[in-house]
């Protein structure tokens, strides 16, 4: 039975301003976007995009349907090879599969080296992907509670249990 784990919409915010931090931080690598991946890093893109007054685009990489998936890879590649910069933003880096996904579509399109980093609010220290920043870090061999984000929080109950056990052993 997996645990469920709420996460508050302050205890997000908090984060939000925490993700702002660290990139202010970073006086030598500043985005000129930041794309949500859609779905889980829709809503905190958004956030992100106010607090740090930075425009936001996406890529719905959840969905699997390739025109908003893909598609606008290449577009972002190409923004790459125009001198701009691209911070993706997810809400967690669970297995890492979504962040290799993304990181070989986008060199397959030709992105420029160093032009594209990612951010999470929950990093897990046991990915099979490394990202640049992070609110919080956790390590899935150790906890593995099913975070429930303000934004999923609205689903019913059924949607989210089933959501949790898409990947067993992240949970189990």
């Amino acid at each position: 039975m997996p645990i469920f784990t709420p996460i508050p919409q302050d205890d997000f915010v908090a984060a939000i301003h925490v993700l702002a931090a660290k990139l202010a931080e970073d006086t030598a690598w500043t985005p000129d976007f930041i794309i949500g991946i859609g779905r889980g890093g829709l809503v905190p893109a958004v956030f992100l995009s106010h607090a740090i007054g930075l425009p936001t685009l996406s890529v719905d990489y959840s969905s699997q349907v390739k025109d908003f998936a893909d598609a606008p890879l290449v577009k972002l590649a190409k923004r790459t090879r125009d001198g701009e910069r691209l911070l993706f933003l997810d809400d967690i880096n669970d297995s890492g599969r979504t962040i290799t996904h993304l990181r070989s579509a986008l060199a397959a399109a030709g992105a420029v080296d160093g032009a594209v980093r990612f951010a999470m609010l929950i990093d897990n220290v046991s990915s099979a992907e490394r990202i640049e920043y992070s609110a919080r870090t956790i390590d899935r061999t150790v906890t593995k509670d099913w975070f429930v984000f303000p934004w999923e929080a609205v689903a019913p109950s059924a949607a989210i249990a089933e959501d949790a056990a898409e990947v067993p052993e992240r949970i189990a």
